[in-house]
């Protein structure tokens, strides 16, 4: 098979799809910093820093080969935790019709959209509606799956949505779960460098061997790791996280280290959230944002462990500051979860 990435951030469904023996040819990403680390991961495809908008044309379609475009379309507007966009009004809302738009250039045999679960919720099924009837309108069979990335071999318990949509009449069921108990946070992340608040040297030695199954085959043959970077906190911030037991959140820093914030109230549950490290990680997301807590360490997550949650093999390397770094890492699609679909469909 052979593959279009769009919305292709820093290239999580491309490992999924090359774990699947699917080569992808051509990727399209806005965002030129995730665009620089899709290029240094993927020097052999080719990338478009372009708006999806702007594209109107794609490489020649092979002859003789099955064809997929995949993508991930904008979430933020369908997120359960961005109430204010969650409406018909959000432009991003709307971007997967780019999405169709540029497939209908190349008429691919499968097309696989990704995105959250609340796509299935906004405006009561709206939008999933929408993508739906229209991939059917054109003569797709559609198939909808609804999978948890905990039970394909990832560390965290991470919904998402999955729409693939075959020119010939073909379904897909859910793919086989992954086998054993749930990889934990301590078997994700144990084997890494300790580190403090502010961390900024990025390649460091392993601090250990590697202690679980999931950690060697990350790791690979490789001595060192890169990723080691860690968000400065302030004192004031400093000071809340010994108060947070694993598996607890903000709810447990005392209200005097908290009086900055308006309303705690309106905090949510993942804010201050320290992991637990016998389970797997709530969302890693926007993970600097809601200051997610290492289980054993009074800091934030580094990027590479936030990586390593998302089932990133340590080979591959993030561009960009510390903070584009998080963000590449959070919107990645865990490349297991994209390989147990794609495999799927290039089974089917």
């Amino acid at each position: 098979m052979v593959a279009i990435d769009l919305f292709s951030g820093a290239g999580g469904m491309t490992l999924g799809a090359l774990s699947a023996s699917i080569k992808v040819i051509f990727a399209v990403e806005k965002c030129s910093v995730a665009a620089a680390t899709y290029r240094l991961n993927f020097p052999c495809v080719a990338v478009h820093n372009e708006d999806i908008r702007k594209i109107n044309s794609l490489p020649e379609k092979p002859s003789g080969t099955t064809t997929i475009v995949f993508g991930g379309p904008p979430c933020q507007g369908f997120s359960t935790s961005n109430q204010r966009t969650r409406n018909a009004t959000n432009p991003d809302n709307w971007m997967f019709q780019e999405m169709f738009r540029v497939a209908k250039l190349w008429s691919p045999d499968w097309i696989v959209i990704e995105n959250v679960t609340g796509i299935r919720e906004t405006l009561k099924g709206f939008f999933l509606n929408e993508i739906v009837s229209n991939l059917q309108s054109v003569g797709y069979t559609t198939s909808v799956l609804n999978l948890n990335a905990v039970n394909y071999g990832v560390p965290q318990r991470r919904e998402r949505t999955f729409i693939a949509a075959s020119k010939h009449g073909k379904s897909i069921d859910d793919p086989p779960k992954h086998v054993g108990p749930c990889i934990t946070t301590d078997e994700a992340i144990n084997d890494l460098p300790r580190l403090v608040s502010g961390a900024s040297v990025n390649r460091l030695p392993y601090r250990t061997c590697a202690n679980s199954k999931f950690a060697r085959n990350l790791r690979g043959k490789h001595k060192t790791v890169t990723g080691n970077l860690v968000t400065r906190n302030s004192v004031r911030v400093l000071a809340r996280y010994p108060h947070v037991p694993q598996g607890g959140n903000w709810s447990q820093i005392p209200s005097r280290l908290m009086r900055n914030y308006g309303d705690t109230s309106k905090c949510h549950t993942g804010v201050y959230r320290r992991l637990k490290s016998s389970e797997p990680s709530v969302v890693i997301g926007n993970f600097r944002k809601n200051m997610l807590i290492h289980p054993y360490e009074n800091r934030g997550l580094s990027v590479r462990e936030a990586a390593r949650i998302q089932a990133v093999p340590d080979s591959f390397s993030f561009s960009g500051s510390i903070g584009f770094q998080q963000q590449q890492v959070g919107n990645m699609v865990p490349p297991c979860l994209a390989q147990a679909v794609l495999t799927a469909v290039a089974e089917a």
